[in-house]
């Protein structure tokens, strides 16, 4: 089920992708690390160099890039605009049905993240969605 080709997935184009960085800014990190040498560390600390709030979500840390953590989506206390998940590809069932539950505008999944089922039922709930991208590597891309 989660290891399906992205056949039946379409990635957003570059346009939409601009219009997404330009209307976001409270970014949720799902799997945020403590540690520097971690991709979602790195990742996180680039965005919000360029100026993205971000909410660490992860159990077990009270802090990470000097931001509070909290242990899931569903304990934030207020919007997000987007949720970028660091979690294995068998994770993201629950997590888009926590972003189903949330009203949350849009999700991405990092490289290496692929679940179409997910992805679609994110998209049918109106949720923006990328999947097996990084969200630094496009914001470069594009916004830079």
């Amino acid at each position: 089920m989660n290891s399906q080709s992205t056949c039946d997935y379409s990635m957003p184009g570059d346009a939409e992708l601009v219009d997404l960085f330009g209307r976001i800014y409270k970014i949720a990190v799902v799997g945020l690390s403590p540690k520097a040498n971690r991709p979602s560390h790195r990742v996180s600390k680039y965005m919000q160099e360029f100026g993205f709030d971000i909410i660490p979500v992860r159990p077990a840390i009270n802090e990470v890039l000097g931001m509070k953590a909290y242990p899931s989506l569903i304990n934030i206390p207020f919007k997000v605009d987007l949720v970028n998940v660091f979690r294995t590809s068998g994770s993201i069932a629950e997590i888009t049905e926590q972003c189903i539950h949330k009203n949350i505008d849009a999700m991405w999944m990092q490289e290496g993240v692929v679940d179409v089922e997910s992805a679609n039922k994110a998209r049918n709930a109106n949720i923006f969605t990328v999947m097996d991208k990084c969200i630094y590597k496009e914001y470069l891309r594009l916004m830079t």
